[in-house]
């Protein structure tokens, strides 16, 4: 059972949440239809329809109930705004008694109500229900009191009962924002012996409950859209992720493995020493993922990531020359640091496998309010029509940048040699 209630894999979250108000919108979605995000036009109720049936987390999101607070304050916002209103023409009319005395008191309390509710962990709890109860009550004593002290400011205390059923129907659904519109109605004949007047108030009870409904669907509606899409990006985005760094390090490492060697004996030895070397560092990192360690102590600027990249290169076989420019990257965050050097590495292991050299250059430079890394060879160069971009350059290069707010740029031609341009801002 999940905290609001009712089974979490329950068939329509629409139903539910007309039934049971804002904690249903903790039951988040486990995912997102095909259908929900499907570009082909299809009618609305089939997207909403199939939104609602998607099947929810077993238990809710301890955030979403929390948040689910704020969709309960719109209607005590409403009232701190509309009391103060209805006060004007009280005044106007000379109602300087009961009612405007009530009336004060009724708006110090909505402002409690509202300082409450930022505090409490969500609308389940035991003190947010009673304070809820307590308003409705307060409400309804405070209506039959002014309309039979000074029936002239009863506008003031039915706009705070109005307020009180808006509450109940986000807060708790529409059978209980009903309840309290029923109990209301014959208060009203109590106090009131006007009719249009009652019969006002009471449509006015019927436009808040549709409002309110209305605003509870909207608000739930939209918020399992976007968790939804939020969890389906997320495992896209983590599965990419994964799929970069298995890219990145084993495949790398079975490619670099794959390379022809020297044929001598004593050079060969040499390359098997490398190899290990390869393989060990690969198992290590891996081993560190799987079992969430956090990384190894790391440099502090981009031109120290980049002359460690320059020797890991050189263990692999390939020697890349260093050229500094005076740069000033003390404050680019470590994450673009780390995408810089994790691109720059994918773009000279792609010389040292596709070139047909073993040397490269890498230079630093300040540009566009930025800071560039060229990765560039002499070697065989290639033709975009001919060798269109595999993953090591759309993903690992050029993803890889652009999620942190960078880009890429790969210029080569056969026989010329490759430059690839890679720039993230500070």
């Amino acid at each position: 059972m999940s905290l609001a209630g009712y089974p979490a894999g329950a068939p329509s979250f629409l139903g539910q949440l007309l039934r049971r108000g804002a904690p249903v919108i903790a039951a988040t979605p486990k995912d997102v239809p095909d259908l929900v995000v499907d570009p082909t036009p299809v009618p609305g109720w089939q997207r909403i329809s199939a939104m609602c049936s998607a099947e929810s987390q077993s238990e809710p999101d301890s955030l979403m109930v929390r948040a689910c607070r704020y969709v309960v304050l719109v209607p005590m916002v409403y009232r701190f705004v509309a009391l103060p209103v209805m006060l004007l023409p009280v005044l106007g009319a000379g109602h300087v008694g009961v009612g405007l005395a009530v009336g004060l008191l009724l708006f110090v309390l909505n402002a409690a109500l509202i300082v409450w509710a930022l505090r409490v962990p969500g609308v389940l709890s035991e003190s947010l229900r009673g304070l809820l109860i307590t308003d409705a009550c307060v409400a309804i004593g405070a209506n039959l009191l002014v309309g039979y002290v000074d029936p002239g400011a009863s506008a003031l205390t039915w706009t705070h009962l109005v307020g009180s059923v808006a509450l109940w129907t986000v807060a708790w659904g529409i059978p209980f924002g009903l309840a309290l519109t029923v109990l209301s109605v014959p208060l009203q004949a109590i106090v009131s012996v006007n009719v249009i007047t009652l019969a006002a108030n009471t449509l006015l009870l019927v436009v808040t409950m549709v409002t309110s409904t209305g605003a509870l669907l909207l608000v739930g509606l939209g918020t399992r859209l976007a968790l939804g899409l939020g969890i389906r990006r997320g495992r896209e985005a983590e599965a990419a992720k994964v799929r970069r760094e298995l890219h990145d390090t084993v495949l790398q490492a079975l490619e670099a493995m794959a390379l022809p060697g020297p044929g001598d004996s004593e050079q060969a030895a040499e390359r098997l020493a490398e190899l290990r070397g390869i393989a060990r560092a690969q198992a290590m990192e891996l081993r560190r993922g799987l079992a969430g360690e956090p990384d190894l102590p790391h440099p502090t600027t981009i031109g120290e990531d980049l002359a460690l990249l320059a020797t890991e290169m050189a263990r692999e076989g390939l020697r890349a020359q260093l050229v500094f420019a005076e740069v000033d990257d003390s404050t680019m965050p470590e994450a673009r640091r780390r995408a810089v050097r994790d691109a720059a590495r994918e773009a000279l292991r792609n010389t040292m496998k596709h070139s047909g050299t073993n040397k490269a250059v890498l230079r630093i430079e300040e540009r566009d309010g930025g800071i560039a890394v060229i990765a560039r060879d002499h070697g065989s160069g290639f033709s975009d029509t001919d060798r269109p971009a595999g993953f090591g350059i759309s993903e690992s290069i050029t993803a890889r940048l652009a999620e942190v707010g960078g880009r890429s740029h790969v210029d080569s031609q056969p026989g010329r040699g490759t430059r690839v341009t890679l720039w993230v801002p500070r």
